[in-house]
């Protein structure tokens, strides 16, 4: 099924339930029932360890992270132990990858050029570093990737660190590279950007690149 994206701007999701609707909006579109899909929103704090990534990069007991307050969810998604959490954009796209005739390598590069432009709009001077997924500023990492293709659909997506608390990384190797730290807007500007003006900046930055059309959409509920 054919069509503009309107994106759903989910607001406060647990991660288990954005998880669901990724799955069912996912099966929906590899059916054909479905359009593709953007969800942009935030998620209460939560560790996530992908499928590849090593259990050692979690600092501490699960029972602890519980302590802090945040969740620790195992997800099959790629990648190695991350972070999510208030003040975070995080975007899930849902896209038929074969239809588009993009590859997940392909894809996960679209991706950070999305992120790169939207630092771009707010005068962040964003890049890749050769061999470490994401993007990165003066040598720390403000956005994190990663996605699952099954069945030439796409799931899971990209965390930008806007106004993170970024203390919550401290008990993880972020991503498993241990020499490098993470950043936010906050940091690199002195003063968080407005979130809704960053998602409208990511959603803009994402129909660039994608070549889709984008009906924006002030709200939606998850369904």
């Amino acid at each position: 099924m054919t069509g503009p994206i309107e994106p759903d701007r989910l607001g406060l999701v647990r991660y288990d339930e954005a998880f669901a609707w990724q799955q069912a909006r996912a099966d929906a579109v590899r059916a054909g029932t479905a359009r593709e899909a953007l969800a942009v929103l935030q998620h209460p704090p939560v560790y996530t360890l992908g499928m590849r990534g090593e259990r050692r990069h979690v600092l501490v007991t699960p029972e602890a992270l519980a302590e802090r307050g945040a969740d620790f969810v195992m997800t099959d998604r790629g990648g190695d132990v991350t972070f999510h959490g208030p003040g975070q954009l995080v975007a899930y796209p849902i896209l038929d990858l074969r239809r588009r005739d993009l590859g997940p390598a392909t894809y996960v590069r679209m991706l950070e050029v999305v992120l790169i432009e939207t630092l771009a709009h707010f005068s962040i001077a964003a890049c890749r570093v050769s061999g470490r997924p994401g993007v990165w500023v003066e040598g720390a990492k403000v956005a994190a990737l990663g996605v699952r293709v099954r069945g030439g659909v796409s799931t899971h997506g990209v965390a930008l660190n806007v106004s993170t608390d970024l203390a919550w990384f401290d008990v993880i190797v972020p991503c498993g590279i241990a020499d490098a730290g993470v950043t936010s807007m906050e940091r690199l500007l002195g003063v968080a950007p407005p979130h809704q003006t960053v998602e409208d900046a990511f959603i803009e930055a994402f129909a660039r690149v994608f070549e889709v059309r984008v009906a924006h959409l002030d709200a939606a509920e998850v369904a």
